[in-house]
């Protein structure tokens, strides 16, 4: 289908709606007191970075935020961080907790439901399009580009959506589709995910990332909202719906993602397992990443914490502070300790004659003397005793910590206290 000329970006006139509400259960104590996009990622940001940097460096200044689950931490970090924006420049961005703003008696009930709850804050804004975003994954993507598929191919609405092993898919909506994108069937989070033609190992799954007329949106939410045998959600009510009753099209992945270089793969995680959050954060420690934190074309925004510059201290045989294949953020001090492959938050503090290898430290974390800690992540502002060894005994470290199937350890303040109860 032939594109018409445009004199001005798509995303000028598109509102981001970042849904982050999300409890993020099976990252286990990492969420006790924090969301999911309000989890700590890549040595200064958090999860939601991700997803609101890409509506700011994709062109959008209309942002809303849906929050509901232990919001308080997620609510600051916006706060302190994101709060950039002009009204004078057509530039807004709203953080919109769940306040039963529509019955007394309910939160947001669902993904769907979040947005149809704030429909009249949305409508101020007169914006034409509307960017339904997930605000808990791990990924550089072009919006512009999705828009304007979405207006080339006059779609009610167009779902991002990237190949994925088929044994991955099933916590996922998965769709079929046509030759020309259209989407024939959406399955929600199916047992057995169907194949893509072709493929018979992969299957093409749901970013959580939809794009539509805003007018058409509100008609779908009303009429949604006023079924009271729906679940209120996109992926279980809207997209089937529309899939069956409008004109869907799948836009892949591949060809707005923002790759770090011409040979560079498409780079997206659901880091929403300790596994596979602890394996994501390390990857950064590679020589060349798959995802590139210093591109300065497409930079990760976030709340920058002042603070002075990392320091290495101690030159002694068996008493050098030094870090190799590693990340190490400001305020760190690594006192005569060694580290390798690790990544460290914000003012970790490291003393002498510690070993850390395959570590992710939270922000803030002090690690005592002698202390020796491998394939862990461990939690904001936990004190790691002196002597601490962790990573060389499983049967040991399952008794103590939470430590999954594939030997890596999660360390939280509560777990360190109770060693000596």
């Amino acid at each position: 289908m032939a594109t018409a000329a445009r004199t001005e970006p798509l995303s000028r006139h598109a509102l981001a709606f970042v849904l982050a509400g999300g409890r993020g259960s099976r990252l286990l104590e990492l969420t006790d007191r924090r969301a999911k996009p309000a989890v700590y990622f890549g040595g200064k940001s958090r999860i939601i970075d991700f997803a609101l940097s890409n509506a700011v460096n994709s062109g959008i200044r209309r942002i809303a935020v849906a929050t509901q689950y232990k919001a308080h931490s997620l609510i600051r970090h916006l706060q302190m961080g994101w709060n950039f924006f002009r009204p004078e420049r057509n530039e807004s961005f709203d953080i919109l907790p769940a306040s039963q703003r529509v019955s007394e008696t309910m939160w947001y009930v669902g993904t769907a439901d979040a947005v149809y709850q704030n429909i009249d804050i949305i409508e101020t804004y007169n914006t034409k399009y509307i960017v339904v975003l997930a605000g808990d994954h791990i990924y550089k993507m072009d919006y512009e580009l999705m828009l304007q598929q979405h207006v080339d191919q006059r779609a009610d609405v167009t779902v991002g959506c990237l190949e994925m092993p088929r044994e991955e898919s099933s916590g996922f909506g998965v769709m079929h589709i046509n030759e020309d994108d259209t989407i024939r069937d959406f399955i929600e989070k199916p047992a057995d995910p169907p194949p893509m033609p072709g493929k018979p190992d992969k299957s093409l799954a749901s970013m959580g990332i939809y794009v539509f007329d805003a007018k058409f949106l509100f008609e779908e939410l009303k009429r949604d909202a006023a079924d009271p045998n729906s679940n209120h959600d996109f992926g279980r009510d809207i997209i089937p719906h529309i899939v069956r009753n409008g004109r869907a099209v799948a836009h892949q992945f591949s060809r707005s993602c923002v790759r770090g270089g011409p040979d560079k793969q498409s780079y997206w995680r659901d880091v929403g397992t300790v596994d596979a959050y602890w394996a994501a954060n390390l990857d950064l420690t590679d020589v060349v990443p798959e995802l590139d934190l210093y591109d300065r074309s497409w930079p990760i925004w976030t709340y920058s914490e002042i603070t002075p510059p990392a320091k290495f201290v101690h030159d002694t045989d068996g008493r050098r502070g030094e870090a190799t294949c590693s990340l190490v953020s400001g305020g760190c001090i690594v006192s005569g300790a060694q580290v390798q492959r690790s990544l460290l938050f914000t003012g970790a503090h490291l003393h002498s004659y510690a070993k850390l290898q395959n570590a992710v430290l939270l922000p803030y974390v002090n690690v005592a003397r002698h202390a020796r800690l491998t394939n862990v992540v461990v939690d904001r502002g936990v004190q790691i005793p002196e002597g601490l060894v962790v990573g060389e005994d499983p049967e040991f470290d399952a008794k103590r910590f939470r430590t999954t199937e594939t030997g890596v350890t999660l360390i939280t303040q509560p777990m360190i206290d109770g060693l000596n109860s």
